[in-house]
């Protein structure tokens, strides 16, 4: 007995001496090896992880009571963009234009128009915008011109150096009738209708991709491209901090050198529910995407670049609109030769791919298709709506409002937001009378035109619920305000204890943290309705969004969502979910309602 108690004696101790040794290799180790320091970040430019603001001028808020928002509009109410947490904000044309297609078809590309103000108001925005600290980015539109413009009024009347301004061709021979002309090829116009219009006093077709009176530049021109390059200088001078580059996709159409001296046809799209006269009738081969419109792209980026260092200062930015395929679209920002495009491309995937129909997997698929194509070094963004296009929580549903924007916050690159977003504001009804829309009056009639209207997502925006939600004094207002203003508005947001923009508040604050501006990603699906987004970076907070997109309540694993370790904390949720803001999480499960995200903060990952 007494051997055996001191084998096991002698056990105890040699185990405790294994203990002892194992934490003094350990003290030693960590000695030797101490917590990694936190990662050193590279600065970043002011654009590369900016919230950037769509303003529609014309419906974001009146100051003399025409119904008309314009410039003392934008400047009276500055004091939103600080308060939502946006960098910068970019203006829809405020251009001298006659208005056909309201700011998209400019006449004099160095003057403001006069229902949004002066030159002097521009430049008192510009002041008041830059001292809050908010950049100011305008739309240009390098396409077309007006047709009232001089440009245009000069090239009809073939004075010299304005001949081949805009593109021009002879008429083609009616095989059938020889007293009747034909237009130079079939293209479908964007608006509907061919896209060549006959111009009687220089007896030839002029282009227009989109509505009549927008008159396409021939960029195969140099006077054109040098005439580019001083409008982008004059508003750079102005104090501008750089453009949205409109309708890209149109800037270069088929050279008729290359095809016999004539303009050739677009190949017939075979669908038969289009007519010739409509869009979808052809395949736009010969009119959209031409490779050679990147080269022009990649000489703007050299122009501001080479402006920035002529003139120091922070970055001036282009970025570009453009619908297209994948491929073409990841053209904008460069090519594999070293030639450097836009700053980034507007990703429109979101507006195009996903609606209310798409369930988790599609959601994660489009975010990683744009991150897996966009080449190294790129900046990404995304865009949830514009002013072409249904509001976000129309085509999408109103209870997915907070989840969007909490994407949009909290994917990596640049945030933007479409006027009226950040407090979820819907669809407006137009009346096929109060349409003004140009391509809802081409291609539409009284029982078709919601389909191509894109009114209801310029309708003014609700600032409280006062008369015209607080947007306009007048009797009129150029668009009707939205019904649903009274319980959709920025005032009563402003007071609710919960709402879409305190929401929008929430999120904005957190894009400071070097886990959003810095961090990696991870997203996927847990299933069809749920997804999860995860930045994470070590020594600063991991972020978690669980986003149920679907129209039933989800229940999740929480084990299954990598770098999460519980227990973790609400940071903000949807309106309608239950958790709110402090919430402690550290169940094994978590049961999401229809459309509800959580934003949950945890511990950093070792």
């Amino acid at each position: 007995m007494k051997t055996l108690k001191a084998v096991a004696v002698a056990a105890i101790v040699v185990i405790a001496l294994g203990v002892v040794a194992g934490i003094i290799t350990w003290v030693v180790l960590s000695q030797r090896n101490p917590p990694l320091p936190p990662p050193e970040l590279k600065p970043l430019d002011w654009w590369e992880h900016c919230a950037l603001y769509q303003i529609y001028p014309r419906s974001f808020k009146d100051s003399d009571g025409d119904g008309i928002g314009d410039l003392q509009g934008i400047i009276s109410e500055l004091e939103h963009f600080k308060d939502a947490g946006v960098d910068a904000i970019w203006m829809s044309p405020i251009f001298e234009s006659p208005m056909v297609d309201f700011g998209y078809d400019i006449s004099n590309f160095y003057e403001i128009h006069y229902e949004y103000g002066t030159m002097e108001d521009f430049e008192e925005l510009l002041a008041k915008a830059h001292g809050l600290g908010i950049r100011v980015l305008l739309d240009f539109v390098p396409n077309h011109a007006s047709t009232e413009s001089e440009y245009f009024i000069k090239s009809v009347a073939m004075e010299e150096g304005y001949e081949d301004y805009f593109i021009w061709a002879d008429a083609l021979p009616d095989p059938n009738n020889a007293s009747n002309r034909l237009p130079p090829s079939n293209w479908v116009s964007q608006f509907g209708g061919s896209a060549w219009e006959w111009n009687e006093q220089r007896q030839q077709y002029y282009l227009h991709q989109f509505a009549i009176e927008q008159a396409d530049f021939n960029f195969r021109n140099q006077a054109v491209r040098d005439e580019m390059f001083n409008i982008m200088e004059f508003w750079l001078d102005k104090g501008a901090d750089g453009f949205r580059v409109d309708a890209l996709p149109y800037l270069i159409e088929a050279d008729p050198a290359d095809h016999n001296g004539s303009y050739p046809d677009d190949p017939l799209s075979g669908l038969i529910q289009f007519e010739p006269h409509q869009l979808g009738y052809t395949i736009p081969l010969y009119t959209k995407d031409l490779i050679e419109l990147y080269e022009i792209v990649y000489e703007w980026r050299e122009f501001v670049d080479k402006y920035l260092k002529d003139n120091g200062g922070d970055t001036r930015v282009l970025f570009s609109e453009g619908y297209a395929n994948v491929t073409m679209t990841m053209l904008y920002y460069g090519n594999e030769e070293g030639e450097i495009g836009a700053h980034f491309p507007f990703n429109f995937d979101f507006v195009t791919d996903l609606s209310a129909k798409s369930n988790a997997r599609d959601f994660v698929y489009i975010i990683l298709r744009w991150l897996t194509y966009m080449p190294y070094g790129g900046v990404a963004n995304w865009v949830f709506g514009n002013h072409d296009n249904n509001r976000m929580p129309t085509r999408f549903r109103e209870n997915m409002v907070d989840g969007l924007n909490a994407l949009n916050m909290l994917l990596p690159g640049v945030a933007v937001t479409y006027q009226g977003e950040e407090i979820g504001m819907r669809d407006g009804y137009v009346s096929w009378e109060d349409t003004v829309d140009v391509e809802a009056c081409n291609r539409g009639d009284p029982d078709t035109y919601h389909l191509y209207s894109r009114d209801p997502a310029r309708t003014p925006y609700h600032w409280n619920d006062s008369m015209n939600a607080g947007f306009s004094t007048a009797n009129r207002t150029w668009l009707p305000v939205a019904e649903d203003y009274p319980e959709i508005n920025l005032a009563k947001q402003k007071a609710s204890e919960r709402s879409h923009f305190k929401v929008y508040q929430s999120l904005t604050a957190i894009r400071d943290s070097p886990t959003l501006s810095h961090g990696e990603y991870d997203i996927r699906a847990l299933s069809d309705r749920t997804l999860y987004l995860v930045r994470y970076l070590r020594a600063s907070d991991t972020l978690v969004l669980l986003f149920n997109v679907g129209e039933r309540p989800d229940s999740v694993v929480l084990s299954r969502v990598p770098h999460l370790t519980l227990p973790a904390t609400v940071y903000v949720s949807s309106i309608h979910s239950s958790r709110v803001n402090g919430d402690r999480i550290d169940g094994e499960t978590l049961t999401l309602a229809a459309g509800e995200m959580v934003v949950l903060t945890a511990a950093p990952v070792s």
